[in-house]
């Protein structure tokens, strides 16, 4: 699992409301890999699915696995009980995961291993503080064709957007996921994301976003609609 440090009240606020926009996007879906480490957080659905769907192998799999391999090697001195060679800094290694990704993302702008690829640059960048770098590469998954991974990239988006004071920008995105839902994200899922979105500054709207997904059949959605309500300020 990706260490997790913290870089600033900023960066750590961010964070936390990422993972909360982005908590319900994997209910009943495939075995999810997260992405981000340090100030933030991001999911990649079925990036699982993608790396090991087939025994044939492939160069965009293999790339992406060794990718995803580096992302878990540690940093410190060697272990003599170890074979994984640590990198020696943080630097280091930062510095050989975007050359990974950004390669995976150039030779295969297209395929879901290069929208993968783009997902997890958008993560370094924000675990560095480059909200604009990481603003970018979502930007390329939302332009990437794919339904699927647009409607996470701009939930993905909206969180920056609204940690940068661009209120509106992000609350458009978010609603455009409601108008047309994907796979990925359904229209409950993103109803929740807007309700936490519009919480403190309209929660008479958050509350009427909510309160028709009690009766969801979905346990978690209603489960975590309750969860927001109860957050609420009283009428």
């Amino acid at each position: 699992m990706d260490r997790i440090t913290r870089k600033g009240l900023k960066q750590d606020k961010f964070a936390v409301e990422f993972q909360h926009t982005v908590g319900y996007l994997t209910e009943h879906r495939t075995q999810s890999l997260r992405w981000g480490a340090a100030g933030a957080a991001a999911i990649v659905l079925i990036a699982g699915f993608f790396t090991w769907r087939s025994h044939e192998g492939s160069a965009r799999r293999t790339a992406l696995a060794a990718a995803l391999e580096l992302r878990q090697t540690p940093v410190g001195p060697p272990q003599a009980d170890s074979f994984v060679r640590p990198f020696p800094t943080e630097q280091e290694k930062i510095k050989a995961e975007i050359a990974k990704f950004s390669d995976i993302a150039s030779k295969y702008p297209s395929s879901g291993e290069g929208i993968i690829a783009e997902y997890y640059l958008a993560a370094i960048a924000a675990d560095q503080g480059n909200m604009a770098g990481a603003a970018k590469a979502l930007k390329e998954v939302i332009d990437s064709g794919n339904a699927n991974y647009a409607s996470l990239a701009k939930l993905s988006l909206a969180t920056i957007y609204k940690s940068e004071g661009k209120i509106s920008e992000g609350e458009n995105l978010i609603r455009e996921v409601i108008a047309k839902p994907s796979e990925f994200v359904s229209q409950e899922q993103a109803r929740i994301a807007l309700a936490q979105y519009v919480a403190s500054s309209n929660p008479a709207e958050a509350r009427t976003l909510l309160e028709p997904l009690l009766t969801s059949n979905r346990k978690a959605i209603t489960q975590a609609a309750s969860t927001e309500l109860g957050s609420l300020p009283p009428r």
